[in-house]
């Protein structure tokens, strides 16, 4: 069982796209972003434990099938006792500010031409601060400091759990890595910019800059 949703408990299970009429087939992405919160959640963790259960059927460690925990949602091995449970890469996803002005980039791999937060994977023995600082810099060239913690959102592409921050420019020089990057630059809060969708995380941290410049330029 995944959760609840209106009081009724949700479950999940593997279809074969193929048995399944058209109109009802909608991919991943396209259904997150046309529902709630909640709803999103579920559909994300139901991706997430489906394609954990179909990539753990058998012990890295010694290649025998794998058994169900009954009291857990994880997986056994019978010979050698290794325990499985479902993969969360922790990554990092910042929106850097300079005065009013926000950097956006796009990013190699958007399907959409759309400009949106610097975002990467924390490492092995990081903490998010660290990550953030890395990525930033790997990716831009710049340093920033002043890192505020926003809030986190699951993202089921495939096994991520976002940590969102707000961070200001510090020094450097804009230098987009081109194997990372189309195009970076600073966005004026009145510019012209395609954003990212509505429900994603980084357009909740583009969306809270702008409230704040918006009130702070009433309270002026």
């Amino acid at each position: 069982m995944l959760g609840y949703w209106k009081g009724q408990p949700v479950m999940v299970m593997d279809v074969v796209a193929e048995t399944m009429p058209m109109r009802a087939r909608i991919s991943l992405r396209q259904a997150m972003f046309m529902v709630d919160e909640k709803l999103q959640a579920l559909a994300g963790r139901a991706a997430q434990v489906l394609s954990w259960d179909r990539d753990h059927r058998y012990c890295s460690r010694c290649a025998t099938p794998l058994q169900p925990m009954p009291h857990e949602r994880a997986r056994t091995c019978p010979a050698c006792q290794l325990a499985f449970y479902p993969r969360i890469n922790p990554c990092i996803i910042v929106l850097v500010t300079r005065g009013d002005a926000m950097l956006l980039a796009q990013g190699v791999r958007f399907i959409q031409p759309f400009f949106s937060c610097l975002a990467g994977f924390i490492e092995a023995g990081e903490s998010a601060e660290e990550a953030l600082h890395r990525e930033v810099f790997e990716e831009v060239g710049l340093r920033v400091s002043e890192l505020q913690y926003f809030r986190s959102q699951p993202w089921p592409f495939p096994h991520s759990l976002m940590l969102g921050y707000h961070a200001t420019y510090l020094s450097g020089e804009l230098r987009p890595d081109p194997a990372e990057i189309v195009e970076a630059r600073w966005f004026e809060p009145d510019a012209p910019m395609v954003l990212p969708p509505a429900g994603s995380l980084a357009r909740a941290l583009i969306d809270a800059h702008l409230l704040r410049v918006r009130y702070n330029g009433t309270r002026g």
